[in-house]
């Protein structure tokens, strides 16, 4: 697959952005035409579906596709669910990212599965760190164990990194099951607290990561993830593209 085209954006790092206009703007700024809607309010509402198609419509109409939708939480509560469901079916996506309340097992496992079928869709874990039960590869291996392929990972190799794992092995581990990245980058200080840095400039080894995917037929999506220089993020984001790329 050719990553370098393919590249998209998660849109929390233009949190502090709520002018979807400009956010799409922004995007284009820096050499993207693709992006993961962060839905929980800032852009878009994922729980209104009847309000999403608009947003949506907003990206595409500047030459944005809407790649995926998340991080969405699943706890079992299908009618809430079921508004995640539609929304990214209406904004022409398939593909979301989430995370599942362990305080809701299996139920959260079965509702999604169940949206999944309906829908034609497909949802894929973010690892979000040590702190998270589905940080590490022991518990992502048992959820999948317990899953129709309905239900994948969205590989984040920075909280991967913060989590004491490889990214790249992790995703040669659930290649099976690799639905989608977002790719960022950490530096740690002396009390372990990660920094957001340019991909390839900290811990994470883009290159070998790169070449890996490079080999795979296809993903749903990889997404840059920056969440530093919330005020600005365009040149830090625009340098990610740029690394990306010429390794591609």
């Amino acid at each position: 697959m050719n990553i370098g085209e393919q590249l998209s954006v998660q849109s929390f790092c233009f949190r502090n952005f709520n002018d979807d206009a400009a956010v799409a703007q922004m995007i284009k700024d820096c050499g993207l035409a693709g992006v993961e809607l962060f839905g929980a309010g800032i852009h878009g509402d994922y729980e209104d579906p009847a309000s999403f198609p608009a947003t949506a419509k907003i990206y595409q109409d500047a030459g944005v596709n809407v790649d995926a939708i998340g991080v969405a939480t699943f706890a079992g509560d299908e009618a809430k669910e079921r508004k995640f469901f539609e929304s990214v079916t209406a904004a022409g996506a398939n593909l979301i990212s989430c995370g599942f309340d362990i305080n809701t097992l299996p139920d959260c496992l079965r509702v999604a599965e169940k949206l999944c079928e309906e829908f034609d869709c497909r949802v894929a874990i973010h690892n979000h760190g040590g702190h998270d039960w589905l940080g590490n590869t022991g518990a992502l291996g048992w959820v999948f164990n317990q899953t129709s392929d309905r239900i994948g990972l969205c590989l984040d190799t920075a909280w991967a990194l913060a989590a004491g794992e490889d990214p790249q092995a992790m995703a040669e581990k659930f290649v099976d099951r690799l639905y989608g990245l977002h790719i960022k980058d950490f530096v740690f200080d002396r009390a372990g607290r990660p920094e957001d840095v340019v991909v390839g400039t900290g811990n994470l080894d883009l290159a070998a990561l790169l070449d890996f995917l490079k080999g795979l037929p296809a993903l749903g999506w990889v997404a840059l993830e920056y969440e530093g220089d919330a005020d600005n993020p365009v040149p830090a984001i625009t340098e990610c593209v740029k690394a990306v790329r010429a390794l591609c």
